[in-house]
């Protein structure tokens, strides 16, 4: 049984999109392509979609300078002393979600120490509210993002906001898994990541900084992959990012001996501009552990 984990094909990655990329729209007709001349073994179709809200911690509008109130512009670097020094500071009227804060300390608590000033116990008149200290949580999350050793905390063009049109699945690809659901009578899995406005996703299976519940390791999305997969078949945007860490996540957690399952299609995915060398690390490092890297022409289900 062969699944298809389509990773973040949606149309802000494509060209005229937010945060395009110029490959992509002929990553997508190989892609849909290679849906359509395998469908009748193809089992499963799992697709990921990207899900921001506008006031994302790697959006623009979340972050001011300490001089005269402009946004960073895309691809800004932030760092922890960025934000220490008070160069970047994070809005701080951010509304959390009613009965449902954005961070969890029990949760944060598990990738190391909280920090003892991130939230405010107490208000002005006397009364008790846990409020969070955004700039406190800032500068941790910078902190822990850099401790890993991937990255800074990278300021994006908005992209795959909940609802809009960028936020949708690319026409052609779109096209091809509902003829494969018409043909074969299954049913498009959907997997959203990205929603907390606090933490990122490019991984779609955990935040680079776990902070709440359904931030942290999606098991239940692991074992499904691994049940009754013979071949499980991965491609999407970006090949630098999404691809990459999702790929990275399943593979450590993925029974050694059975890496030969996984595949990679290369000619369906592509690089974030700029971003081409983490692109070509990742796929060097897949074929160095085992995982099959192939062309959608090659691969056979």
């Amino acid at each position: 049984m062969t699944t298809v984990l389509l990773i973040d094909v949606q149309k802000d990655f494509h060209p005229g999109g937010s945060l395009a990329i110029p490959t992509a729209d002929a990553d997508a007709l190989r892609t849909a392509t290679f849906i359509t001349n395998n469908t009748p073994s193809i089992s499963r179709i799992v697709v990921t979609l990207d899900s921001h809200q506008k006031l994302d911690i790697a959006h623009p509008c979340f972050w001011t300078d300490g001089t005269d109130g402009k946004h960073p512009d895309p691809f800004t670097l932030i760092s922890t002393e960025d934000v220490k020094s008070g160069k970047w500071i994070p809005r701080k009227d951010l509304k959390h979600p009613p009965n449902s804060p954005f961070v969890d300390s029990a949760i944060l608590g598990q990738g190391g120490e909280v920090p003892e000033n991130l939230h405010h116990h107490s208000n002005e008149d006397g009364s008790t509210t846990t409020k969070l200290d955004i700039v406190a949580y800032c500068i941790e999350y910078t902190r822990r993002l850099e401790s890993k050793g991937r990255f800074q905390l990278c300021i994006w063009p908005e992209h795959c906001i909940i609802g809009s049109e960028g936020h949708t699945v690319v026409d052609v690809i779109m096209d091809a898994i509902r003829d494969w659901s018409d043909e074969t009578g299954g049913n498009v899995e959907w997997v959203l990541k990205g929603q907390n406005n606090l933490t990122e996703s490019y991984s779609a299976l955990s935040a680079e900084v776990p902070i709440s519940e359904d931030t942290s390791f999606n098991y239940d999305l692991l074992d499904s992959l691994k049940k009754d997969t013979n071949k499980l078949v991965i491609c999407g945007q970006a090949l630098s990012h999404c691809v990459n860490y999702t790929v990275r996540d399943i593979v450590e957690h993925w029974p050694k001996h059975e890496i030969g399952k996984l595949t990679v299609l290369s000619d369906c995915a592509s690089s974030v501009p700029g971003f081409e060398e983490a692109g070509e690390k990742f796929v060097s490092d897949m074929k160095e552990v085992g995982v099959n890297v192939e062309t959608s022409e090659m691969f056979q289900c």
